[in-house]
């Protein structure tokens, strides 16, 4: 980390806390203690911070960023430690369709629950729970036979497979 991305950083700090009201500019105002202590972490952390002589710790940084009310993920943008690359959610990007699909259909539930990182042994369940809240249209099912996510009776009576 350079001097540069703690100066922008601290900066950035600063502007929030003020933003939300913390009086850290008056040596007796007590922001500087204040928003330590809504945070749970030390007021040297904090003072360190603005006096660009350290970047905080992880948990003070997560801590900092839930009174702030700004996301962790900024702060740790901001702050130079990662990027937003970095921070990709894995289960954010759909699979590349193969050569010929059809792009206009509907993923199965065992698709969405795959992409939702629904682990194997509850895949079955999490499908049978989604199709309770899903809207009244007729079956529709993929050429496996397999309910496509949106189909069902959305009526809440999904007898488990096998049973009917």
């Amino acid at each position: 980390m350079t001097t540069q991305d703690l100066n922008a950083f601290a900066a950035w700090v600063e502007d929030l806390m003020r933003e939300r009201g913390y009086d850290i500019d008056s040596p007796r105002g007590g922001g500087k203690s204040r928003i330590a202590d809504e945070a749970g972490v030390h007021r040297a952390a904090v003072t360190r911070l603005l006096q660009r002589q350290s970047m905080p710790d992880l948990e003070t940084t997560r801590r900092l960023a839930r009174v702030l009310g700004v996301p962790v993920r900024d702060m740790l943008i901001r702050s130079g430690r990662l990027t937003a690359e970095e921070l990709a959610d894995p289960h954010g990007r759909l699979p590349t369709p193969e050569p010929g699909t059809d792009l206009g259909r509907r993923p199965t539930l065992e698709e969405v629950a795959d992409l939702l990182g629904v682990p194997a042994e509850r895949r079955e369940m999490f499908v049978r729970v989604v199709e309770q809240f899903l809207p009244n249209e007729p079956d529709r099912a993929d050429k496996s036979g397999r309910v496509l996510a949106g189909a069902g009776t959305g009526t809440g009576t999904t007898a488990p497979p096998g049973t009917d």
